[in-house]
């Protein structure tokens, strides 16, 4: 007869337990910091690409020449043609929906409808049409972040804040730009503050 030998069943031991249960712990903790981080991260972005297009779209517009709307007399000349900046536009909107999207109203003379040729959105020929986290704000000159932007008296200033997660602490992104020799000149860096607020 052949002799069976009986293998030891042997278990895990609750020290062997315990260390993979921390283990998956960390892991979670580390997931759940890095998935926050993305989401951030990712509202972050709209305001830096509204930014962006915003700044083009200043550019733009003071790259179109501008003529002044005049009746001429018989034999007359109309007045030279201009580049200048758009003026100021309405913050839009107002304040900034807390830990929300706000959706943009479409309606003639309202949100980022408002203005005319010479000033605000309309001079600007930007439309933001879809739900954001931040108010948007386009300033001729000297801005209310100036000091961070580099904006002065003869460039702009475009700014955006948010309350991301609703504690009432903004987070504000702003770049300005400058007249240079008739040229505008944007500033290298995006000014920053409370990023993640």
């Amino acid at each position: 007869m052949r002799a069976f030998k009986r293998l030891g069943k042997r278990g895990f031991t609750l020290v062997e337990l315990m260390i993979v249960v921390a283990i998956i712990g960390v892991l979670a903790a580390l997931a759940i910091y890095g998935v926050r981080r993305y989401l951030a991260t990712a509202k972050t972005g709209e305001a830096k690409n509204t930014i962006g297009a915003i700044t083009r779209s200043a550019v733009a517009a003071y790259e179109r020449e501008t003529t002044p709307n005049e009746v001429l007399a018989d034999g007359a000349t109309s007045a030279q043609t201009v580049h200048s900046f758009c003026g100021s536009a309405v913050t839009t909107p107002t304040t900034p929906p807390p830990a929300k999207k706000y959706q943009p109203s479409t309606v003639d003379n309202a949100d980022f409808n408002t203005g005319d040729n010479l000033n605000g959105w309309k001079c600007l020929k930007f439309n933001l049409n879809e739900a954001t986290y931040f108010s948007y704000a386009y300033a001729k000159g000297a801005g209310t972040f100036s000091a961070g932007s580099k904006a002065d008296a003869t460039g702009f200033e475009v700014s955006a804040q948010g309350d991301l997660d609703g504690n009432s602490v903004l987070s504000t992104f702003a770049r300005g730009a400058i007249l240079r020799n008739g040229t505008p000149v944007i500033s290298t860096e995006m000014y920053i503050d409370k990023e993640y607020e």
